[in-house]
């Protein structure tokens, strides 16, 4: 993990795609940290994560150099109560900076908050450690838990799902 003085945030926007597909495509490979199994196209990117139906938000931070390091999403899907978003956070695996989490949520709940919403919903799987331990952090609260969801190859994962009121 690198340190950075300055980390910039900003809303994505289309030419962030190859970058944020890229470093999602590699979490995914390397498992453990993200529900997402599939690999992700540019357009399948853009149609989860920019243009799909419950599309509320979508912010990238900027490492010292000005290059995407982590960013994060916000949705509404027929799950989730009336007023509640659903939120997904992802950091380039290697050379994290420091921060850039915190920064990236400062900015998202400003947008929830003026959006209206009363919560923040995160659902992580038990095995992502990293995951529960940074939305611990932001003050993400837990609510329930998804007992043995089967991940693709059929093994049983169980989901935590957090909230943080607005």
């Amino acid at each position: 993990m690198t340190d950075n003085v300055a980390i910039n945030v900003r809303p994505a926007h289309a030419d962030d795609i190859p970058t944020l597909r890229a470093f999602l495509n590699e979490i995914i490979r390397i498992g453990g940290t993200t529900a997402h199994e599939t690999p992700f196209t540019d357009e399948s990117f853009a149609a989860h994560f920019l243009t799909c139906p419950g599309f509320v938000s979508c912010y990238v931070a900027e490492d010292a150099d000005g290059r995407a390091c982590a960013f994060q999403g916000l949705e509404r899907w027929a799950g989730l109560p009336d007023g509640w978003v659903d939120i997904g956070t992802f950091a380039r695996p290697h050379a994290k900076v420091r921060g850039a989490g915190m920064a990236l949520f400062t900015a998202t709940k400003a947008y929830a908050r003026a959006a209206g919403f009363q919560a923040i919903n995160a659902t992580i799987r038990a095995d992502n450690i990293g995951g529960l331990a940074y939305y611990g952090k932001m003050g993400f609260i837990d609510y329930k838990v998804d007992k043995a969801v089967p991940l693709q190859d059929g093994r049983p994962v169980d989901r935590s799902s957090k909230c943080y009121l607005l």
